[in-house]
């Protein structure tokens, strides 16, 4: 079926045309990976996964369910030609409005004629479904009278759903209600392309370079967070002022509106009566436009340490449409011999003014070595200079959740046929859960959140590698599992929380062997330990 779902859309398509003051230039198409073609070098799958009954903020269905396609496991000549065969043409007809984000899949298995297993969202069971994201429509909002057309099929044995296009109501061509197929959908998809190309034409420079940015759906999701950009955009412009005070910085007017800002003026201005730049390093994991943010915000000299090159294509070309001189952003990896020794002073005789880590994955763990690059980041900064987060607070709280004990270890023997395998496989289960959405986890929460650990990169001896948190019960029940997220400070005002609706971060859990029943009033001790970037929470008896 064809949804709407903001959760989806926030990760496979990149919503803003500005982010804190930098303008994504049209010539960049931003996609993920679950949304790149056939023809790409690299083998990928062409969907990612979800678990739609869970998936933050819900769904709507904008079709009904429709089937796309019957295989026969036992006709071996079906299953050869299967790879082989043309895409089928499918279309569907929308029966809400909506904003068209992707197209959800699920299978039903027929074990025999009585017996069948479904993968359905509206089923209680341990699959995830299919999840092809829409991309490059003009206009991703339709309503009941409209098609949504695609072409369906298995090529390179993945199942593939391409093309998708918008057919509008507007068009007169005699669809009928319900979906059809293959020669009756001939005349109704060559019109399906037409008008979807006539809807994307688009004016543009004929000198304009077109590039193709694959991101991963994390990076896009990234991307779409404005708060971060600007948060990170704030704390930066307040340390660069706090260099220069007799100067504040002033930030070059590089929003997309303003075209006339001569870039050759400074070629004019002699070597010496420039002053000497700012130095900041982003050796952040992934893409990241912070070095360009950077740029803006007056003699800084930005270095990025991205590694891939259509990752430093893209952001020359966002440079450059921003009227950035072309060489104000430096990349990094081009200037060290050992890429494993990142950490090193930009010249020999200067240091940073700001070097930006990575704390978080966005597994919800903390990144490894982190305190160590920490070390080594606080040796290499300016007199004054910061790291960006300067320091991370995690917090925590106590909750009942049964979702979590059942996919965290097999329980008992009635779901495996009174086969008791039960100690042998629960022997390899893991003692934190990661890719966790806290605000659709079905859970009860037993406490309010509190404190657990403090990381601070810029002054350790605030550390808190070791320590007894107490923890009060709010509500009688069993405490099954310690959910827990993080506030990164960028300094004592502005904080990123990695809990928040927004945030490219998920969250993660330690899951107990032993539930722990508690009643309201009572206190739980909590013994948290920060060792070589691993937490362990355990309860104190």
């Amino acid at each position: 079926m064809a949804v709407e779902c903001a959760e989806i859309r926030r990760h496979h398509r990149v919503g803003t045309k500005d982010v804190a003051g930098i303008c994504l230039p049209a010539n960049v198409k931003f996609q993920s990976p679950a949304c790149s073609s056939v023809d790409t070098e690299e083998t990928v799958e062409p969907y990612t996964t979800e678990k739609m009954s869970r998936v933050p903020g819900g769904y709507l269905a904008l079709t009904e369910c429709f089937e796309i396609m019957t295989v026969d496991f036992n006709n071996l000549q079906e299953l050869k030609s299967l790879a082989k065969k043309k895409p089928d043409k499918i279309g569907i007809p929308v029966v809400k409005e909506g904003i068209l984000d992707a197209v959800v899949v699920w299978f039903v298995l027929q074990l025999d004629d009585e017996h069948s297993l479904s993968t359905s969202p509206s089923e209680e069971t341990c699959w995830e479904q299919a999840i092809y994201p829409v991309h490059d429509l003009a206009d991703y909002w339709i309503k009941p009278g409209d098609h949504v057309m695609m072409e369906v099929s298995c090529q390179d044995c993945y199942l593939r759903i391409q093309n998708i296009s918008v057919f509008g109501s507007e068009c007169e061509v005699d669809a009928g209600k319900n979906f059809t197929k293959d020669k009756d959908l001939l005349s109704l998809g060559s019109e399906a392309e037409l008008c979807s190309a006539l809807a994307n034409l688009q004016t543009s420079k004929p000198d304009a370079v077109e590039q193709t940015c694959i991101l991963e759906s994390t990076e896009i999701a990234l991307l779409n967070n404005n708060l971060y950009h600007e948060g990170f955009k704030m704390a930066m412009r307040k340390v660069l002022s706090s260099l220069a005070p007799e100067k504040l910085c002033q930030a070059m007017d590089t929003h997309c509106q303003n075209n006339e800002m001569s870039c050759g003026s400074r070629e004019n201005v002699s070597e010496e009566s420039i002053p000497e730049p700012f130095y900041v390093l982003d050796v952040s994991e992934g893409f990241s436009i912070l070095p360009i943010i950077a740029g803006t915000l007056g003699q800084v000299k930005p270095y990025s340490s991205v590694e891939k090159d259509q990752h430093r294509i893209t952001l020359d070309l966002i440079s450059e449409a921003n009227h950035f001189p072309k060489e104000t952003l430096e990349f990094w990896l081009r200037h060290v011999e050992d890429e494993s020794a990142v950490l090193q002073r930009p010249k020999s005789d200067k240091l940073w003014s700001i070097i930006i880590l990575d704390v978080i994955e966005p597994s919800g763990l903390i990144q490894q070595e982190i305190m160590e690059k920490a070390a080594i980041s606080r040796c290499l900064l300016q007199s004054g200079g910061k790291i960006f987060p300067q320091y991370v607070l995690m917090f925590g709280l106590l909750v009942e959740s049964q979702t979590l004990v059942e996919e965290s270890a097999v329980q008992g023997t009635e779901r495996t046929l009174g086969l008791n395998i039960a100690p042998f496989i629960n022997q390899f289960q893991v003692p934190i859960r990661v890719f966790l959405d806290l605000s659709s986890l079905s859970c009860v929460p037993l406490s309010k959140p509190v404190e657990l650990l403090r990381l601070d990169l810029m002054t350790p001896y605030l550390n808190t590698s070791n320590r007894e948190v107490k923890v009060h019960i709010c509500k009688s029940g069993q405490v099954t599992a310690i959910p827990f997220w993080y506030h990164m400070y960028l300094d004592d005002e502005i904080r990123l929380d990695t809990s928040s609706e927004a945030s490219h971060w998920k969250q993660a859990a330690v899951v107990l062997d032993n539930p722990i029943q508690v009643e309201m009033g009572e206190e739980l001790v909590l013994n948290v330990q920060h060792h070589k970037s691993n937490v362990s929470i355990t309860v104190k008896q």
